[in-house]
C-alpha cells in the first residue's frame, strides 16, 4: 500500500472533534520603523484575516485530508460565536454539534504579524469549565452524532472550559459502547481524565507537566520510565509523544519507535499538534501500523510549521513528501 493509497483511504471517514473551538485572526502588515512613543514596532497595516482555530483547525485538517469532521464544542452566544458559525458554513461544515451559551465568549487568538515575523498575540478567552446544563446539551449532541456512525472520536483539549471530567468521561464511556476508538491532544488540566482511550497525544512538555517530573530528553530509560508511568496511570491503547526537533515516538503494547524529526526551515509551529492528531486518527482508522501511524503524522506536523499562522495539511503535498521521506 503506496503513500496515495493511504492518505486516499481516508476518504468518507467521519471523525467526531469535540474540544475548544476559537478564531484564529491575523494582522498582517510591514514593519520599517520603531515607535517613538515606546520601544515597540509600528505595524503598516496590510490586511485582516479569520480562521478556524483551536478545535476547529481539526475539522479543517480532517477535511484536508478527505475524511469528514463532526464538530462538538460550546461557543457564546455573541458576534464572535457569530463570525464562528459563518466560517464553519464557508468550509461546508456542519453546526449541528455546536452549543451556544449566554454566559459565555467565543474565544478569538488575534495575532500580529509584521515583515511575517510573529510579534504578538492578543487572546479574547473565557477559561471556567462550562456549566451542567452546557455538559448535558453536549453530551446529548455527541450522543445524537455517533448514533448517525462516526470512525473516531479526537478529543482537542486547549484547556478552556468544554472538556470537563464529566463530558470527557460521558463521552469516553459512549465510545467504549460503540467501539468507537479515542484519541487525544490533552493539555495538564484534566491530564489523568481520559482513562482508557485509544490513542494519547501529549507532547513532551505536556507528559512532564502532567506527570509532575522533569528530565532532560533523550532516546532510552528515563523518557520511557515516564511512558510507562502514563500508562500505567491512563490505561490508554497507544502513547504518541511529539519530541519537537526530536521528532516523534510512539509505543503500542511493547513495540515502540523513534521517528526523527526532518529537516525543515520552520516559520510558525502554530497548529501543528492540530495537524498530527489528525493524521494519527485517520491512519488509525485505516489501519495503517503505528510506526508508519507515527512516520506520517511527523511529516504533516513539519510541513504545516514551514507556513505562517495556522494552517490546515494539503494532502497532495503531504502525498509527495510522504513518497520521498518515507518507506510505506
Amino acid at each position: 500500500m503506496d503513500s496515495r493509497t493511504i492518505v486516499e483511504s481516508f476518504k468518507g471517514k467521519r471523525i467526531l472533534v469535540i474540544g475548544d473551538v476559537m478564531i484564529d485572526a491575523y494582522l498582517q502588515g510591514k514593519v520599517s520603523r520603531v515607535s517613538p512613543e515606546a520601544p515597540v514596532p509600528i505595524v503598516s497595516f496590510g490586511k485582516h484575516e479569520e480562521r478556524l482555530g483551536g478545535a476547529a483547525n481539526v475539522a479543517l485538517n480532517i477535511a484536508a485530508l478527505g475524511a469528514v469532521p463532526v464538530l462538538t464544542s460550546v461557543i457564546g452566544e455573541d458576534k464572535e460565536g457569530e463570525r464562528l458559525l459563518e466560517l464553519m458554513h464557508l468550509q461546508e461544515m456542519s453546526v449541528a454539534g455546536i452549543v451556544r451559551s449566554t454566559d459565555r465568549i467565543t474565544t478569538v487568538k488575534t495575532r500580529v504579524i509584521g515583515n511575517n515575523q510573529h510579534l504578538l498575540r492578543i487572546d479574547h478567552e473565557q477559561t471556567n469549565p462550562v456549566n451542567s446544563d452546557e455538559e448535558t446539551e453536549l453530551i446529548e449532541r455527541v450522543k445524537a452524532i455517533c448514533e448517525s456512525g462516526i470512525d473516531a472520536i479526537i478529543f482537542e483539549d486547549y484547556n478552556k472550559g468544554t472538556l470537563t471530567e464529566r463530558v470527557i468521561q460521558e463521552v469516553i464511556a459512549l465510545a467504549t459502547l460503540l467501539s468507537i476508538p479515542t484519541a487525544v491532544d490533552p493539555k495538564k488540566d484534566n491530564f489523568f481524565a481520559y482513562q482508557g482511550v485509544t490513542l494519547f497525544k501529549p507532547n513532551l512538555k505536556e507528559l512532564k507537566e502532567g506527570l509532575n517530573i522533569d528530565f532532560q530528553f533523550r532516546p532510552g530509560q528515563e523518557f520511557e520510565d515516564a511512558v510507562n508511568e502514563l500508562e500505567k496511570r491512563l490505561n490508554n491503547t497507544i502513547t504518541f509523544v511529539t519530541l519537537s526537533e526530536h521528532g516523534v515516538f510512539i509505543k503500542h503494547d511493547e513495540k515502540k519507535h523513534y521517528i526523527q524529526a526532518h529537516l525543515r526551515n520552520i516559520a510558525d509551529v502554530s497548529g501543528a499538534g492540530d495537524t498530527v492528531i489528525s493524521v494519527a486518527t485517520l491512519c488509525y482508522t485505516v489501519g495503517v501500523p503505528v510506526e508508519l501511524i507515527a512516520s506520517f503524522a511527523n511529516l504533516a506536523g513539519g510541513i504545516v510549521c514551514e507556513k505562517v499562522g495556522v494552517v490546515s495539511i494539503d494532502k497532495e503535498e503531504l502525498i509527495r513528501e510522504a513518497d520521498k521521506l518515507i518507506k510505506v
